[in-house]
């Protein structure tokens, strides 16, 4: 059984930065993490940023010029780089990837809180 390991999640000022990480365990050869969602307080699970086997990298609005994904370790391990953080970017953020027997798996998600 694979499981999807979040970190990096905490409380930030408003302005701040963080770096989210998500990595597969056990590391599963042709595992593809492929991007992050996050869900605020009443609010439905969302996009961020994902990124596809060939690189291609989409964001939505929310992130768009402020948050980066990449990735190292074939797939194995993605980040997401939070910089000039907002009160609305407060949520449980989920990373998710994809066997290579098809099936998607969720990670339990990281909190990130940010102070105004």
């Amino acid at each position: 059984q694979v499981q999807l390991v979040e970190s990096g999640g905490g409380l930030v000022q408003a302005g701040r930065s963080l770096r989210l990480s998500c990595a597969a365990s056990p590391s599963t050869f042709g595992f593809s993490i492929r991007g992050w969602y996050r869900q605020a307080p009443g609010q439905q699970r969302e996009l961020v940023a994902d990124v596809t086997r060939g690189g291609r990298t989409n964001y939505a609005d929310c992130a768009k010029g402020r948050f980066t994904i990449s990735r190292e370790n074939a797939e194995s391990t993605v980040y997401l780089q939070m910089n000039g953080l907002k009160f609305e970017d407060t949520a449980v953020y989920f990373c998710y990837g994809i066997a290579p027997w098809g099936t998607k798996y969720w990670g339990k998600g990281t909190l990130v809180t940010v102070s105004s």
